[in-house]
């Protein structure tokens, strides 16, 4: 976490010239500074997880008289909430200089101060694409018991403009989840157990370490291989060694000198996931457009062949230059679904089925058995 303070005496100064390839090591400094001397048009994703400025008063205690270990460092407080949004705009502002055109922002906050960095978003040209929201499934409860317990917090995933071409791997996320289209509400554990970060004393290293599966999801659904990810508010280094594992660039900027010691050597510990495991369902919008013509043409599918639909109410004959007929329909096989279905469209790799020895399969699979081939 950082803010626009002056760097402590023992964290060194930011260069003002960055280096040209400056990813994978962490910016000791000022993020605004730091952000500043980075090029322009430089990274892919910005994860940011900024000061909550919680206006916590005085201390809080459990029922037993324990006392609650909650955020209470400097880097949180700010004079006033002018002051909370001047500091938002000013890194912002940063970040959307650095920032590909066809990159994406992250902002993570809670009720406390998301809705001051999404006006900031909007009035600097940001594009909300979404906001999501992390359902924690272990909360801390409300010791008080004058509130409703706190139980999410919110993420607002920005492009830099409304026509930036961004990064969206909606099959992969689809397929983290069981084959059902991700929502926008994430049910995720709060970072606890072995993953927390201790300090020489056993206490936390840090009060709001993020857990690494949240990470994973964003950096998996809004990244390839090889981008650059940069997270001004490092910490602990969460987004670093969740980049590393997934092949992923990063550059962290932390001012505070412990976090930045405990985030080396967590991501000196963590080991890269082998290339193949990295692989993902490719996007159809990334895959070579191919014809069914095409797997007549190739011998997968015979002149003659029968094609079905998967409750076998219809046959359709293949002819040679790869058209269907069927009765008085004829032409593609998304021309001639559509017909039987009198239906303005249809997706003809999908209706028509055709019949193998384990029954009948989708045209789909093969055309998928045909991508396969030529890679």
């Amino acid at each position: 976490m950082n803010l626009m303070t002056p760097v402590r005496d023992a964290t060194p100064r930011v260069r003002r010239k960055a280096d040209a390839d400056p990813s994978g090591r962490i910016i000791a400094g000022d993020c605004i500074e730091a952000m500043r001397a980075l090029p322009a048009c430089s990274v892919d994703l910005i994860f940011a997880d900024p000061p909550y400025n919680l206006q916590l008063g005085g201390d809080l205690f459990r029922p037993e008289g324990g006392r609650v270990d909650a955020v209470d460092n400097d880097w949180d407080r700010f004079d006033s909430l002018a002051a909370y949004d001047q500091f938002t705009r000013a890194w912002l502002a940063e970040a959307r200089r650095i920032l590909k055109d066809d990159g994406a922002i992250w902002v993570i906050g809670s009720y406390h101060n998301i809705f001051r960095v999404g006006a900031a978003l909007q009035d600097l040209d940001f594009w909300i694409l979404n906001d999501i929201v992390w359902r924690k499934s272990n909360p801390m409860p409300n010791f008080r018991g004058t509130r409703f317990t706190n139980a999410h917090e919110t993420l607002l995933w920005c492009s830099k403009s409304q026509d930036s071409r961004y990064t969206f791997n909606y099959r992969a996320m689809k397929a983290l989840n069981d084959d059902l289209q991700m929502r926008s509400d994430w049910v995720l554990p709060i970072c606890s157990g072995a993953e927390r970060l201790k300090g020489g004393d056993g206490h936390k290293a840090h009060p709001t370490q993020k857990p690494e599966s949240l990470l994973y999801r964003v950096l998996l659904a809004c990244t390839q291989p090889g981008d650059t990810v940069l997270d001004p508010f490092f910490g602990t280094g969460t987004t670093g060694a969740v980049a590393k594992r997934l092949g992923r660039h990063w550059i962290g900027i932390e001012r505070e000198a412990d976090y930045i010691e405990a985030a080396r050597a967590r991501i000196a510990a963590t080991l890269p996931l082998d290339e193949s495991a990295m692989e993902t369902v490719p996007d159809r919008r990334s895959q070579p457009r191919v014809a069914f013509g095409l797997l007549v043409e190739s011998g997968l599918v015979q002149p003659g062949t029968v094609l079905m639909d998967s409750k076998r109410r219809w046959k359709a004959a293949v002819r040679a230059d790869g058209s269907l007929s069927c009765g008085p329909h004829a032409g593609s096989i998304h021309k001639v679904g559509a017909g039987l279905n009198k239906a303005p469209s249809c997706n003809g790799w999908t209706f028509w089925h055709i019949e193998r020895k384990d029954g009948l399969v989708p045209l789909d699979t093969l055309r998928q058995e045909h991508l396969a081939a030529l890679s």
